[in-house]
This record gives structure tokens, sequence and C-alpha cells, in this order.
């Protein structure tokens, strides 16, 4: 069973496959409205159940129209509308689900309800996000990144912020494509250290700086992520702003890092908070260009998931 867990559980020349498939799916899809279907119907016959734990846009919107236009079907479940960890379990709730569909993805909240929903499934998982990690927002900046610079190996990526779910996919990728990361941030809000340490392991060079001006220096990509959890109260936001005022993402800071730099933000963003506009909008970011390619990055994620 090819389950798509995390990027550093997954064989580096499967990543590579996967990005190389995302990127004749994009060039394929090229003229076709966004409702056509794909010359690849890799999806064809096949139901896939979408399940939402977490409110979405990008993740569902992307995962739905990517299944439709290889062919397949979806099924979209909220946490609400099923008993999964709650009044049946989440190996019983795998069980059942194996019997009915194709194929899952979950956005979830613990990560032990994605790998727990994965050991006792039939049919491959695919993580939408968990409070652990992003790992298909990661492997669409790769794609991006790929697409504006060539190769990421032995680039310099900056993380500014909350060292969140996000940062750990990133470090994960530091050590599987080969690039090294800063992370600019509060102590408080530190990457997570077996991420940090997995990086290191694989021969990246993984650095905390706190001044967020000698952290972008030379840097070949700046990366920051919303201040606030859609679960924070009035009080946990304020403490968050205060935290995080010192590294927003603005035009003075981008000129710090190398000209041809780019800006990246998984979305949605506050703008004016983590980052201004006037960067959102600017000639340097591709935040726009990611979202796109999480479309084609999961479509090819799920062709693998299937493939013998």
């Amino acid at each position: 069973m090819k389950h798509f867990l995390d990027i550093n559980k997954t064989n580096l020349d499967d990543l590579n496959r996967i990005l190389e498939q995302a990127k004749k799916t994009k060039i394929t899809r090229t003229g076709f409205s966004n409702g056509a279907p794909d010359q690849n119907q890799a999806l064809s016959g096949k139901m896939v159940a979408l399940i939402f734990e977490k409110p979405s846009t990008r993740t569902r919107v992307s995962f739905d129209m990517g299944v439709r236009q290889m062919g397949g079907q979806t099924m979209v479940l909220s946490g609400a509308e099923m008993q999964i960890g709650h009044g049946e379990s989440i190996a019983d709730t795998a069980r059942v689900l194996s019997r009915y569909v194709d194929m899952i993805m979950i956005r979830t909240f613990a990560e032990a309800t994605l790998l727990e929903l994965a050991e006792y499934s039939n049919v491959p998982v695919i993580n939408g996000l968990t409070d652990r990690s992003h790992p298909c927002q990661i492997m669409a900046d790769i794609m991006t990144f790929q697409e504006k610079h060539g190769s990421i190996s032995g680039k310099k990526v900056v993380w500014l912020g909350d060292g969140n779910n996000v940062c750990t996919s990133f470090l994960h990728a530091a050590g599987k494509f080969g690039f090294n990361l800063t992370f600019a941030g509060p102590e408080a809000l530190n990457p997570e250290i077996e991420a940090m340490g997995y990086a290191r392991s694989n021969g990246s060079v993984i650095e905390i700086e706190r001044d967020a001006s000698k952290a972008v220096k030379d840097a070949d990509l700046i990366v920051t992520d919303t201040w606030l959890s859609m679960h924070d109260d009035q009080a946990a936001r304020a403490r968050r702003h205060n935290l995080l005022r010192p590294y927003q993402v603005n035009s003075e800071l981008m000129k710090m890092a190398n000209k041809d730099a780019i800006f990246m933000h998984c979305l949605p963003a506050h703008r004016e908070e983590e980052v201004t506009s006037e960067v959102m909008d600017g000639a340097n970011s591709v935040v726009f260009d990611e979202a796109e390619n999480r479309l084609h990055v999961q479509k090819a994620i799920m062709q693998w998931c299937l493939e013998e």
C-alpha cells in the first residue's frame, strides 16, 4: 500500500517522479478550462473520500477538482458528518471506508489520527494537513521554486515567524532535496526539534537566527505563514502579534535577500500582518503560483498512490 503521509517518509526518487508528473500534468492542461477533463484519466472509475476535520479552501477545491479532472468522483465528508474518533474508533472507520472507496485524503488535527487511519486502511491515504505537517503544500512549493529558479538543492530558504506544521514539512523537504534552511522567529515558536534533526542528519544546514534582517541575507527563498490559528482566543492572538511583529515580511526585508529571491506563503494570508500587500502583490511573490500548483502536485500524488 502506497500512502503519502509525509515528505520524510517518501523515497526521494518517488518525490521526484511526483514532481515530474505534476509538471507534465500542468503542461497538458494548457488550453483546457478548469472544469474540463484531463487527457490523463488515471482516476477513471475511482471514488476518493475527502475528509475534512478542519475547514479548508485550497485543499478542498484542489483535491476535488483534481479527482474530477482525472475522471474520478469525490465524496466530501466533514468531521461533523462522521463518527471518526468519536462514536467509532479510527481503525474501524478505516476498515469501513476501505470497503467503499479507492483512496482517502484527510485534513485533520492530530497526526495520530492520520497514522492510525493509514495503518488500518486497505486503500491509499494522503495527508491533506495535520497539526504536525503539510506535505502536499511543500511539494507544490518545491515545484514552484523549480519553475522559477531550477533545482532547489544547495539554495538558502529562510522561514520567518512561527515554526509550525508547514515549517516542519519544509524541514523534511530540506533533508530530502538538499537545501539549507534558516529559521527566524521567537524562541517560544521554534520549529520541531525532531524535524530539524532529520534535516541536519541528511546534510542540510539548519540555523536559527533571531534577527530577521540577518537571517534573510543571501536568501533564495523567503517563506512565512499566518501568525494566527483559527482556534486562538483574543488574548492568544495579542500575545502572538507581539511575539511575531519583528518578523513581518515587508519590502525592506526583501531587499536584504538576493535580488531574485522569491516570496512564498501557503495562504490564507493576513495582509499587513505577517506580510505586506506590497510584497504579496510584488514581482518576487509566487503565492498564487503555489496555490495553482497544489492542483497539479496533488493529482500526481494521487496517481502515484494508485500505481502498482
